[in-house]
């Protein structure tokens, strides 16, 4: 049967083992990840790795005896592709100094991308060999293509024309972590390690949002629970730094409701709304649930917009150009989610909401501590959507955040 392609995040862990692998090596000068995974795609079929040293031989021979691999064919010159125990396929390259910034270029792709790029004629010859991808572009008179845009979309010719984005979102740029949850709903961790994991990691805000009461299933919070989580975070802000938000993740109901009285939807701070039930409605009726919710009075960030889970269920029907020109006039902002599961909105949506100039937040949707790093993903996938930090809400101080997603 075919290969099943990893998860994003898988693929991303197995390259960070290799790679410190490899940096035990005595001859190693450089090394970085390529192909799909260095452009963040949602799932990588071969992970590619290129590496560069005086002995281009003897990398290739160390790459070999890392412990996982189960067996191996060369592929050419200076390429070996490594079968691993846990189903990922490695293809490892290994160059001399000389030829690591075009090889990595090259490696990258997408291969639509490089074909393209490859197309143009050097401004001005050079001897020598580029030193860098940068020095790439460059020589053909073009802005630098970070790797996350390489997918023939439009970026060579924008790049020709320095018209590409040129404060692209990065992790550093993120405030605050956005769609939490704690033990009051389905999360593991308690609303004290939630705040305290995300003050650790240096965060200004946290938003607490917890599943709303139609979520039952997910041990969503009746409206005297709520209270009761409200009291604690006003007593945990006393001891922490970090700002903690009141917020909630609430359920857009069959009609496009949002399952919380609007006396206590006022009250907080955040309000994510998010289908969790009912996804084989037809694309008329969903198109419909999604417009009513999104032109509710309050404002609301719209949660894992299309409820795909990758691999797993494809992305529910509606008509989402529409529902982006509604969001477009409503009280609204779109999730980014950095669930690897999820990684929704995709970055071709993004790109179509950016045209609208809709505004986006990365979230985390994080049920544990460990699920606060999710937000690498989230900005991974804003940046495949060409997303600028200026497009970004919980890229604003604490104050900003407030005033832009206050209900």
């Amino acid at each position: 049967k075919p290969r099943q392609r990893l998860h994003l995040h898988h693929a991303l862990s197995a390259a960070q083992r290799i790679i410190e692998y490899m940096k035990t090596s005595r001859g190693l000068v450089d090394i970085s990840f390529a192909g799909s995974l260095r452009r963040w795609v949602e799932t990588v079929g071969t992970i590619e790795i290129v590496a560069s040293g005086k002995k281009p031989a003897a990398l290739i021979d160390y790459f070999l005896r890392f412990p996982m691999i189960l067996s191996s064919e060369v592929n050419g010159d200076n390429t070996c592709i490594a079968h691993f125990a846990d189903n990922a396929v490695v293809s490892f390259t290994a160059v001399e100094p000389d030829d690591f910034a075009l090889t990595l270029f090259a490696r990258t792709g997408s291969q639509a991308h490089v074909d393209k790029v490859t197309t143009h004629k050097p401004r001005k010859r050079s001897a020598r060999l580029p030193r860098s991808e940068e020095e790439i572009y460059s020589r053909l008179g073009m802005q630098y293509v970070p790797p996350e845009l390489r997918e023939d979309q439009g970026e060579v010719e924008a790049a020709l024309k320095s018209a590409l984005p040129e404060d692209l979102l990065t992790m550093d740029d993120i405030k605050g972590m956005v769609h939490c949850h704690t033990t009051y709903s389905d999360g593991k961790h308690t609303l004290e390690q939630m705040v305290r994991a995300a003050e650790a990691m240096g965060m200004k805000y946290i938003t607490i949002t917890d599943h709303s009461p139609t979520a039952f299933y997910a041990g969503g919070l009746k409206v005297e629970e709520l209270y009761r989580q409200w009291d604690e975070i006003d007593e945990l802000q006393s001891s922490v730094k970090i700002k903690i938000l009141r917020g909630t993740e609430s359920d857009i109901l069959a009609d496009g409701g949002l399952d919380y009285p609007d006396r206590i939807l006022e009250q907080l701070d955040c309000i994510v709304a998010s289908v969790h039930a009912r996804y084989k409605m037809d694309s008329r009726k969903m198109t419909e649930r999604i417009v009513t919710a999104m032109r509710q009075p309050v404002f609301k960030v719209w949660g894992h917009a299309l409820g795909r889970l990758i691999q797993r269920r494809p992305p529910f029907e509606c008509d989402i150009e529409r529902i982006l020109d509604v969001i477009a006039e409503s009280k609204a902002a779109i999730e980014i989610n950095g669930d690897p599961y999820r990684l929704d909105l995709e970055p071709r949506w993004v790109r179509e909401a950016r045209k609208r100039k809709i505004k986006f937040v990365i979230s985390v949707d994080a049920h544990s501590m460990g699920a606060l790093a999710n937000v690498k993903f989230g900005v991974a996938m804003a940046r495949r959507g060409w997303v600028t930090r200026r497009e970004v809400l919980n890229t604003l101080s604490l104050t900003a955040f407030r005033k832009a997603v206050h209900p």
